[in-house]
């Protein structure tokens, strides 16, 4: 069993759908309402449990009733919290999701995950220091992802970094990394202005892009490849990123090839869409080798 640290945000996300999106200042009637666990961190803390890895969280939660739900979804997935602590007075992290017209839209507050800082990451050194790899997003404060791409290095434990929420990021962080994995969006702030084959081929068998129905594009070092998605029917699109983060990382804890692993990966994100909820559709092993040998 693979042993990952995902050091990241955990939160509740609020969830709305509709068949479209209000326009500013508009009020219209929506079709359901939901509430279920969420945050990037504890999505891809999650969907790497289901995926087989022994998986260790590192983030806060407040001291709410939000909280004592996040840290029982964990016990339930079996994500192991000895890193995860309440913070007094302060409320957990939340997502406000909308899904409409077949995509979603989100406002993260980020509560309790504002307090996964550099001193706070740091008790789980030892931790981090076993770990096959470690997996990292930015609804936590900048510096700690910093501070973290600097342990990574110092311990030589390959870290992926899933550049989102979206914002610049320092050139000595990329160098870093050992795997970045925007979308297109986040790839277009994070290399404003240069044509994203360059970027590719500056970076073989460490930068993926994610593109969505279209697959994941990155070169191998000889040419760009795109490793396309599967079909299938959409349902809820929330989490499929996380999903594929946390496959994309169980697979390279456990030595399979880049190409394999963007192919676990995709096979897993796709089956997420197809159920509702961040983490309601993710994955099992099961599940995603059965659909690989079809």
């Amino acid at each position: 069993m693979s042993k990952i640290v995902v050091i990241g945000s955990s939160s509740i996300d609020l969830v709305v759908s509709a068949e479209r999106r209000p326009k500013a200042g508009e009020t219209i009637i929506g079709e359901s309402f939901k509430t279920v666990p969420g945050g990037k961190g504890a999505n891809q803390a999650v969907a790497a449990s289901r995926l087989g890895a022994q998986v260790y969280m590192v983030g806060c939660v407040g001291d709410d009733n939000f909280g004592k739900v996040i840290l029982d979804n964990f016990k339930e997935n079996e994500v192991i919290i000895d890193c995860v602590e309440p913070v007094t007075g302060v409320e957990s992290g939340t997502a406000h999701i909308t899904l409409a017209e077949g995509d979603n839209s989100i406002i993260v507050v980020k509560g309790a995950n504002n307090y996964v800082t550099p001193e706070y990451v740091n008790q789980a050194r030892n931790i981090i220091e076993s770990a096959e790899i470690v997996l990292i997003q930015q609804e936590i404060p900048e510096e700690t992802v910093e501070f973290v791409a600097d342990m990574c290095k110092e311990l030589d434990v390959p870290l992926l970094l899933n550049p989102a929420p979206a914002r610049v990021i320092s050139q000595s962080v990329i160098e870093k990394v050992a795997y970045l994995t925007p979308n297109e969006h986040e790839a277009s702030i994070l290399f404003k202005g240069l044509k994203i084959g360059d970027v590719l081929k500056k970076y073989p068998n460490k930068l993926f892009i994610t593109e969505g129905i279209r697959g994941v594009r990155y070169h191998n070092g000889e040419k760009e490849v795109l490793i396309p998605t599967f079909e299938v029917e959409t349902v809820d699109t929330t989490g499929a990123g996380d999903t594929f983060n946390a496959a994309f990382a169980v697979a390279l804890a456990e030595g399979q090839s880049i190409e394999e692993s963007v192919r676990f990966a995709n096979r897993a994100a796709s089956l997420s869409v197809t159920k509702f909820g961040a983490q309601g559709g993710m994955p099992s092993r099961a599940e995603v080798e059965g659909c690989l040998k079809k």
